[in-house]
């Protein structure tokens, strides 16, 4: 690919894509990281702390998802706006850095679930290069951990836009509450965690063998009662990535 600017948010896929092109191009490789209201500032900073730690040449954008017009009111078509806006963004800084090609971390695990997002990548001419090397989310880790990546074992995340439910409106005190119930139960030792947002409730997804953790904890109820939910509930079923797509009964053009 000679040179490229890789979407780089500090996650398990991300993280190998960058180190894998810093192997190859070195100072032709350029992780980009998007700083914006949808990811909390912890992931930002853990972007920034892990890319320097690596070596990466490393830039930092600010986007605001909240701005993009359709975005606010969460239809599901949702991530193709925020991918839109993300790509045009990164297109520009490739171009002023001198940069070919934009890529991105999609894995085959990405096509089982509704991903309006890839119709984005396609119409901007970004690249997937784990995707077209047929790699699996699982394959990705074990190779992260044959290189000493330290994000092979690390949670899945999502922006937290992905926590309500489509056609809630998303703003930033929302936002800004889910990001707070998820920190907290970082805070007491959950490692993969989702805090779904149901107007005045709360619906929380953990791993199954972590649900009884929750059941006794009256903390948590607490501290979600001051954030402002009425209601706090543990999902029976645990955490399961895409939760909010079972609701749709039926998938846009291009999904």
């Amino acid at each position: 690919m000679r040179s490229v600017a890789v979407a780089y948010s500090g996650g398990v896929d991300s993280t190998f894509l960058m180190r894998v092109a810093d192997d190859e191009l070195g100072n032709k490789a350029l992780a980009v990281t998007a700083r914006s209201e949808t990811y909390p500032e912890r992931e930002g900073e853990e972007a920034v702390s892990l890319a320097a730690q690596l070596g990466f040449r490393h830039r930092i954008v600010d986007t605001s998802e909240l701005a993009i017009p359709g975005f606010r009111y969460n239809p599901p078509e949702r991530c193709y706006y925020c991918k839109s806006e993300l790509f045009t963004v990164l297109r520009q800084v490739a171009d002023e850095e001198g940069l070919i090609h934009v890529a991105e971390g999609s894995t085959l695990n990405d096509l089982d679930d509704y991903r309006p997002g890839r119709k984005a990548a396609q119409e901007h001419g970004v690249v997937s290069p784990l995707l077209q090397a047929q790699l699996t989310k699982e394959e990705v880790r074990l190779l992260s951990k044959e290189l000493g990546v330290p994000t092979w074992d690390k949670p899945a995340f999502a922006c937290l836009a992905s926590r309500f439910p489509y056609h809630e409106e998303i703003t930033e005190d929302k936002l800004f509450r889910v990001a707070l119930a998820e920190e907290y139960l970082r805070s007491i030792g959950i490692r993969q965690y989702r805090v779904r947002h149901h107007g005045t409730l709360a619906r929380i997804e953990v791993e199954p063998e972590d649900i009884g953790i929750l059941l006794t904890r009256t903390d948590i109820v607490r501290f979600f009662h001051q954030l402002g939910f009425t209601y706090v509930t543990v999902d029976l079923e645990g955490y399961r990535q895409g939760s909010m797509n079972t609701a749709l009964t039926e998938r846009p053009e291009g999904g």
